[in-house]
């Protein structure tokens, strides 16, 4: 399916599910009516589960409404199924409660709905900056993450638009086995030290859209994690932070394909990554990761800007077991496949613009690198060859600079 005909019929499943077509408005539900202070200091948990449920048992389409003010909350779950169109107007601030002892994963958790709008331009706040210093997931396997900011679980038909994301304590927003879910005008922002603050993760999902949206945090701006089919993503302002990542893909058995991915238009300003795909090492899985899409991308003095690394494995989490000759008998099964970078443009920092490194047991085919021009911006001298290729089989066509390697 075309990028144009997706988003016609993304915009068509918007169009019902806000209601224009034939959902009936039932009602609104304004969480001050049940007992919601949005004074910043009171725990508005009991009243926000309170308003959900009451709307969620009605026929047709609800409106739960957020006002002006700051809303504290704990570890929220908004649980469906339900009986219609669940609407979230957001005007006010939402805060995370400080009190990490009562969390699990989660912050709020939107889980078992089909059909759902949240908008408004209200925020989001993490609070984060109160639970930074306690992440210790770079330092230790057995470290226990902090709480995402907003997790989307068996969700579908759902349109999240004009709304922020701030200062999260760990991911901004994770998708997790949910299907046609648009994303627009989406403002996400934590400092760019701040860890693991990934400001969209997609994993066993499908038809997932963002658009126009603008993300910056201290790691991946959009992260996509396997088992994802049918992803697009345009004009989306990515910085800082790590970039747009596919991948860490292998680290489990029995993971799924990653198949159709869409990136375009797209700025990265002062990213560490550009376009990364990256694979563990030594996986037990043997997925694929085949028709992905990149083009009409800017960078702007991005350190890494084009890269596949199937010999990823961060420090904290690889086995000790794991020594040079182990990886060298235990490369990658990741296949990977039908790749194509074009029209890409602007400045990177690091000396090499394409790092593309594959595995030697299931090399990388079809990559192509279409009509590029990046220009070095580093301190440095620039090296001579600035396109490393193992294992990787492909095509380059047009004007193609720095030089490829394939």
């Amino acid at each position: 399916m075309g990028l144009e005909l997706r988003i016609i019929v993304i915009g068509l499943l918007f169009f019902i599910i806000s209601g224009a077509s034939v959902a009936i408005t039932v009602g609104v539900y304004n969480v001050k009516d049940y007992g919601a202070a949005g004074d910043g200091q009171t725990d508005n948990t009991k009243a926000f589960v309170a308003a959900w449920s009451v709307a969620c048992a009605v026929q047709g389409k609800a409106t739960i409404v957020i006002p002006e003010g700051a809303y504290l909350l704990g570890p929220t779950i908004f649980k469906g199924p339900c009986n219609g169109i669940m609407v979230m107007q957001v005007i006010g601030q939402l805060l995370a409660s400080t009190h990490l002892e009562a969390y699990n994963q989660y912050w709020l958790h939107f889980q078992y709905i089909n059909g759902l709008v949240i908008s408004g331009g209200g925020r989001f706040n993490g609070q984060g900056a109160s639970a930074w210093p306690y992440n210790q997931c770079k330092k230790t396997q057995d470290c226990k993450p902090l709480p995402m900011n907003l997790v989307f679980s068996f969700v579908m038909n759902a349109a999240i638009k004009s709304i922020s994301s701030i200062d999260n304590m760990f991911f901004h927003i994770h998708i997790f086995g949910s299907r046609n879910i648009t994303f627009d005008s989406i403002k996400i922002s934590a400092p760019g030290d701040s860890p693991n603050t990934d400001g969209i993760h997609i994993a066993n999902s499908a038809n997932i859209q963002v658009s126009n949206s603008v993300i910056g945090t201290g790691d991946d701006c959009i992260s996509i994690g396997p088992g994802c089919t049918n992803l697009t993503i345009f004009r989306v302002l990515c910085g800082p932070g790590h970039g747009i990542s596919i991948g860490s893909l292998g680290k489990n058995a029995g993971e799924k394909d990653v198949i159709g991915l869409y990136v375009s238009k797209c700025n990265l300003t002062g990213t560490t990554n550009g376009l990364r795909i990256k694979t563990l090492q030594s996986s037990p899985s043997t997925l694929k990761a085949s028709h992905f899409r990149f083009e009409q991308i800017i960078m702007n003095n991005v350190y890494n800007p084009i890269i596949i690394d199937q010999n990823y494995c961060p420090s904290a989490n690889c086995p000790k077991r794991y020594t040079s000759l182990l990886l060298l008998q235990n490369p990658s099964l990741v296949k990977i496949t039908d790749i194509k970078y074009r029209n890409i443009m602007g400045t990177f920092l690091s000396p090499v613009a394409y790092n593309l490194v594959c595995s030697e047991a299931a090399p990388c085919e079809g990559v192509e690198l279409s009509d590029i021009n990046l220009k070095y911006n580093g301190n440095g001298k620039q090296a001579n060859n600035a396109s490393i290729c193992v294992h990787v089989y492909g095509s380059s066509n047009g004007n193609v600079k720095p030089d490829p390697c394939i």
